[in-house]
């Protein structure tokens, strides 16, 4: 089984062990950068792709689905936002604390990164219609694992990803 994180017409396909690096890696990035309502929205997201609680091969989202905003100001904002996780994530940040050797986390943030870079957010995101995927401003992962120091989704605030996964 595969998961698949999809974004402009493309796609990055991992296997569950590659999902999990790469949530682990994004973790660690995303847990640091955090700071407004939509990027803990985001963080939600990530901590959403956890196999742990939802299951392996059953995680993945399109960038399509994501509430970027309603105005140019704000999908800048947001694609920025996600832009600099990958580039801090790249940046090998707090890989120490992962316990493992991450092999192929460059080559899947780098081809992540290529995906949000080449994504036009305009056209994304159904914030109208009420079927998003996208975790709503109630639902923004705020709260912090004290042991690991990354967010938690809020149905899960006793448990981060490291701590589902036994680190």
């Amino acid at each position: 089984m595969g998961n698949t994180f999809h974004g402009g017409g493309r796609a990055l396909s991992l296997s569950n062990g590659g999902t999990a690096v790469f949530v682990d890696v994004l973790m660690l990035a995303v847990s640091d950068l955090a700071d407004s309502v939509w990027e803990y929205r985001f963080a939600t997201l990530l901590t959403l792709q956890d196999q742990g609680v939802m299951g392996r091969g059953a995680v993945g989202f399109d960038l399509e689905d994501i509430d970027w905003g309603r105005c140019v100001g704000e999908w800048a904002a947001a694609k920025g936002f996600v832009l600099r996780v990958l580039d801090l994530a790249l940046r090998r940040h707090r890989w120490d604390e992962l316990g493992y050797e991450p092999p192929f986390a460059e080559g899947y943030l780098r081809e992540y990164r290529e995906m949000v870079e080449a994504f036009d957010p305009a056209g994304a995101g159904r914030h109208d219609s009420g079927d998003s995927s996208f975790p709503g401003p109630e639902e923004a992962a705020m709260a912090s694992c004290v042991r690991h120091r990354l967010l938690c989704a809020p149905e899960y605030w006793e448990a981060c990803v490291f701590c589902n996964s036994s680190h």
